[in-house]
C-alpha cells in the first residue's frame, strides 16, 4: 500500500504558457486527489513570499506543472533543492540546458544526435534580412509550447513577420526540416512510445496543440519497424545526453521526403510535458496501458530533489 502523501501542485506562473499550465494542473490535481494523497494547488506569482508560505509546512513531494520560462527552465527546481523538498521531473541543469535550445543543440552535437543546422542573431536582423536559405524558422531561445516560432519559405514569408517580437534581443535561426511531425514520451530511462502528429493547418502551433480537432494524432506513430525504434532510441539518448529525469518528452522531425528509411532530427526536449486532455505523454501512456492517475502515481512515488 503507497503511503499517502502531502502533494503541492505548482501551477499557473507568469510564462506565455500560463493558461496551459493551468489545465495542466488542474488534471493532475484531480488525478492526486482520486489517489487519496492531500493536494495542494500553488497558483504560482512573483509572490516568493507567498510561494513559501504555501510550502511551509513542507509537503512530501512537489509536482511542478509550470510550462515555460520561470518554471521550466531550473529556477523553481533551485529553490526546491534548496528546500529539500523532492519534486518531479528534471533537476536544474537539465531543465536550465532544456530550456535553451542553443546549449541544447550543443549538447546535442557533442553526443552525435542529430539535429537541425542553425545559429543565433540580433532580432533586428532576423526579422529584416534573409540570413539562412529558405526555408528556415526562427524561434525563441528559451520558450516552448510554438510560442513565438515562424517558418519562412520565401522573401513574402519573411516582409509578412510580425515585428512585435517579445522573446528576447537574440533569434534561434533553424533549418526547416520537411517531413513528419514525431514525439516520444520518456518515464524514467524507457522510450515509452512515438506519436506522429499532423496539423490540419499549417505547422504544429500553440493553438494547434491545446485545441481539439486543431490536429490529427496517429498512435503509434505509422513508421517501419527500424524506423519506429530508432525514433526511441535517438529521443532516450537525448533524454540522457541532458542529464533529464522523471518524464519528458523529445520532438523529433522526420525527413521522408527522399523515401524511406528517412532521417530524424531532434528539435528539443520538454523536462515538463503538457498534462492537459490534449497532451501527448498521457495519450502515448494510455497506449501501453498506463492511465493518467497511474502517470501521477509514478511521478509522485519517483519524486527527488537533484543530486
Amino acid at each position: 500500500m503507497t503511503a499517502l502523501k502531502r502533494v503541492a501542485i505548482l501551477m499557473g506562473g507568469f510564462s506565455a504558457e500560463r493558461e496551459v499550465s493551468l489545465v495542466s494542473g488542474a488534471a493532475v490535481l484531480k488525478a492526486v486527489e482520486q489517489l487519496g494523497h492531500q493536494p495542494i494547488a500553488v497558483d504560482v506569482t512573483r509572490n516568493l513570499r507567498e510561494i513559501l508560505d504555501h510550502l511551509d509546512p513542507k509537503p512530501d513531494v512537489v509536482l511542478n506543472l509550470l510550462h515555460g520560462r520561470w518554471g521550466e527552465d531550473g529556477r523553481f527546481q533551485a529553490i526546491l533543492d534548496l528546500l529539500e523538498i523532492p519534486y518531479a521531473y528534471s533537476g536544474v541543469l537539465a531543465s536550465s540546458l532544456a530550456m535553451n535550445k542553443v546549449m541544447a543543440k550543443k549538447v546535442f552535437r557533442a553526443e552525435g544526435i542529430p539535429t537541425p543546422e542553425s545559429l543565433v542573431v540580433s532580432q533586428e536582423k532576423a526579422f529584416t534580412t534573409q540570413v539562412m536559405d529558405f526555408s528556415y524558422v526562427l524561434k525563441p531561445i528559451n520558450e516552448g509550447s510554438s510560442v513565438g516560432v515562424s517558418i519562412l519559405h520565401n522573401e513574402q514569408d519573411l516582409k509578412s513577420l510580425d515585428a512585435s517580437w517579445t522573446y528576447g534581443h537574440e533569434v534561434l535561426v533553424e533549418r526547416f526540416i520537411p517531413g513528419r511531425e514525431i514525439h516520444v514520451a520518456i518515464m524514467g530511462n524507457q522510450a515509452l512510445g512515438a506519436i506522429e502528429i499532423r496539423p490540419k493547418q499549417g505547422f504544429y502551433t500553440y493553438e494547434a496543440k491545446y485545441t481539439e480537432g486543431k490536429a490529427e494524432h496517429y498512435m503509434p506513430a505509422p513508421l517501419p519497424g527500424a524506423c519506429y525504434q530508432e525514433a526511441l532510441d535517438v529521443s532516450l539518448k537525448a533524454h540522457q545526453a541532458l542529464g533529464c529525469k522523471g518524464i519528458s518528452r523529445v520532438d523529433l522531425r522526420y525527413d521522408d521526403t527522399n523515401g524511406t528509411p528517412g532521417k530524424f532530427y531532434v528539435l528539443e526536449v520538454n523536462t515538463q510535458p503538457g498534462m492537459t486532455p490534449l497532451s501527448l505523454v498521457p495519450e502515448i501512456a494510455a497506449y501501453k496501458e498506463l492511465s493518467f492517475n497511474d502517470l501521477v502515481s509514478w511521478m509522485i512515488e519517483n519524486a527527488q530533489c537533484d543530486a
